[in-house]
């Protein structure tokens, strides 16, 4: 019995019961373009530039169930000028220096930038004033680049079962956390072997004494843009969910 499939931009994706519209495109080697989601947790559908045209309706395909006969569009211009959009209002509402970031060619923002044409701000930057971590003997934390994945907070609290991490405030004053009562990372448990500490897409937990040890044009998106790297993002069973 075959699969059953959808179609993306005129192609016929199959999937298994149980993935997301993404999940099928990324498993077929669509690369889809995002950054709050990650193979090994499940879908969250807060950074939306995932989003794709599902049956004539703008929706996270990251949280969209696969289903037999959906028609969906992502690679066009509506589409990918949303995105476009989407990763500019995230470059102003942070401090990112690309030019001076240890993370620069390792960062997906950046990457998404280079692959979606997005080469300059276009809105006023706010530059935030937050402050930057050093409390830690192992890890720095630059608040600044926060792009509010809570990608951190959901490998802290599932993953390490230790909720370093979490989201405080609301709309353009909401930002990341250390839960402890100083608000110290130096006063948690938490430690660079952490899920935690590796899943940050941009440059805000950083490992101390190890500053730019990958030189420029060795680095992850250096040698080719993120859309080539739709094997890293393919999706993996996650613990306690059923196929």
């Amino acid at each position: 019995m075959s699969e059953p499939t959808f179609t993306l931009d005129g192609r016929e994706i199959p999937f298994a019961a149980g993935q997301s519209v993404m999940q099928a495109a990324l498993a077929a080697g669509v690369f889809v373009p995002h950054l709050c989601y990650h193979p090994e947790f499940r879908p969250h559908g807060s950074c939306k530039l995932c989003t794709m045209k599902i049956n004539g309706r703008h929706a996270t395909s990251c949280t969209t169930p696969a289903a037999a006969g959906l028609e969906v569009e992502s690679d066009t211009p509506e589409i990918q000028d949303k995105r476009r959009t989407l990763l500019q209002m995230l470059l102003v509402e942070g401090n990112h220096f690309c030019p001076s970031c240890e993370k620069s060619g390792e960062c997906k923002l950046q990457a998404l930038g280079y692959e979606l044409g997005v080469l300059t701000p276009h809105f006023n930057l706010l530059y935030p004033d937050r402050p930057v971590d050093a409390s830690h003997p192992d890890v720095l934390l630059d608040f600044n680049r926060c792009i509010l994945c809570e990608l951190c907070v959901r490998a802290s609290a599932e993953v390490d079962k230790k909720s370093v991490f979490a989201l405080a405030g609301r709309g353009i004053r909401k930002h990341l956390i250390v839960n402890a009562e100083s608000g110290k990372l130096g006063d948690t448990d938490f430690a660079l072997t952490d899920k935690a500490a590796q899943v940050c897409p941009v440059g805000v937990i950083l490992p101390k004494k190890c500053g730019f040890c990958v030189p420029i044009g060795q680095r992850r998106f250096d040698a080719a843009p993120i859309s080539q790297h739709v094997d890293e993002f393919k999706p993996v069973a996650i613990p306690g969910e059923r196929a």
